[in-house]
C-alpha cells in the first residue's frame, strides 16, 4: 500500500503540472487561430478595395482586432479608418 502512495502522489502532480499548462496553450493557440482569421479577412476586403475605397493596413494590432471581434471589428477598422 506505501508503494502505491508514493507512485500515486507524483502522477497525481505530474498531471496537475499539465493541467496548468494546457489551459494558457489553449489561449494562444485560440488567439493565434483568430488573428490568422482576420487577417484573411482583412487581406480579402484589401483585394475589393478597388469596390470599396477603403484600405485597411495589414498588421498585429488590425489582424488581432479583426480576429477578436469578428464583423464589429472589422466595422470599427473601418470607421477609424474614415474618421482619421
Amino acid at each position: 500500500m506505501e508503494n502505491f502512495v508514493s507512485i500515486l502522489i507524483p502522477v497525481a502532480l505530474v498531471v496537475l503540472l499539465l493541467r496548468l499548462i494546457a489551459a494558457p496553450l489553449k489561449w494562444t493557440v485560440k488567439i493565434a487561430v483568430n488573428s490568422l482569421a482576420g487577417l484573411i479577412c482583412l487581406w480579402l476586403l484589401n483585394w475589393i478595395a478597388g469596390f470599396t475605397g477603403i484600405v485597411f493596413p495589414i498588421n498585429a494590432i488590425t489582424a488581432a482586432i479583426a480576429g477578436f471581434l469578428g464583423l464589429p471589428g472589422i466595422a470599427l477598422l473601418a470607421m477609424a479608418q474614415i474618421i482619421l
